[in-house]
């Protein structure tokens, strides 16, 4: 039985005789390879097949390596695009990595300089596989389907959190201590588009009013007795995500007060 290979890999380059040599070796290497040798043929290549790895030469005759790169890029993001060339500037190198290729190598190409790069796009490829499947383990965990409950009142309670998820509404959840707050919470979070963000919660009841106000706010140097440096406020670490304060209640009025400009306003001063 054949071993699988390391990779789908498509090499692009108009130069026929090294296109042909190093597709060889890359296939003595365990990569699964195919070739083309001009831009439309490489095109119709990722267009019908699904590669791991692009390995594209910056100048194809009158075309240019760019446009595969561009193509790649907004139909097939989940495609690793290195280019090469063998007019190497700096410049080139810069603007191959702004528009998003993986890597910039020039020619003559050296092996293990090749070899080193085609590890770390899969290593990277790998990485992000993981990060999306450590995602998916997450909605799973916090997301609705953690929650148990058939009665008509528990549907109702899964209703609201689906129609409030992906707004920027302020949302009171109240319940007995137990009950799934928390759990709501994070549900809501992940059924929302802010799911990539940061979740934080705050333990209010746990904390003293004076120590609550510079866990929230943060503060500069210098606030108070003890304060050397800068702190960043849980509201700050929660930017573009969610922040949970749970046991709110357990606040003084003044707290209170001043939460109730951050909800309303959305802005906050440091201690």
């Amino acid at each position: 039985m054949p071993a699988k290979p390391l990779a789908t890999l498509l090499l692009v380059d108009d130069d026929r005789h090294l296109l042909c040599s190093m597709a060889d070796w890359l296939r003595q290497q365990g990569y699964a390879t195919d070739t083309a040798s001009t831009l439309a043929d490489a095109i119709a290549a990722v267009d019908r097949k699904n590669y791991d790895l692009v390995l594209v030469d910056i100048r194809l005759g009158a075309d240019d390596g760019f446009e595969l790169l561009a193509h790649c890029r907004n139909s097939y993001p989940n495609t690793t695009v290195i280019m090469i060339t063998g007019y190497g500037t700096v410049e080139s190198a810069v603007e191959a990595i702004r528009q998003g290729a993986f890597d910039f190598l020039t020619k003559p190409l050296i092996d293990d300089e090749l070899l080193m790069a085609l590890e770390r796009a899969i290593n990277q490829r790998k990485v992000i596989e993981e990060n999306r499947n450590l995602k998916a383990q997450l909605d799973l965990r916090f997301g609705l389907e953690n929650i148990i409950g058939h009665d008509p009142r528990m549907l109702k309670v899964f209703d609201m959190i689906d129609s409030v998820a992906d707004t920027k509404a302020t949302v009171l959840i109240t319940g007995e201590s137990g009950t799934g707050k928390s759990l709501i919470a994070r549900a809501i979070h992940r059924r929302s588009s802010r799911r990539d963000k940061p979740f934080v919660e705050v333990a209010c009841g746990a904390l003293p009013e004076t120590l609550l106000e510079s866990e929230l706010f943060g503060h500069v140097a210098g606030a108070f007795t003890g304060a050397l440096g800068e702190k960043i406020g849980k509201f700050m670490q929660a930017d573009k995500g969610t922040i949970f304060l749970d046991e709110i209640s357990t606040a003084s009025p003044g707290m209170q007060v001043k939460l109730l400009r951050v909800l309303q306003d959305f802005e906050f001063e440091p201690v």
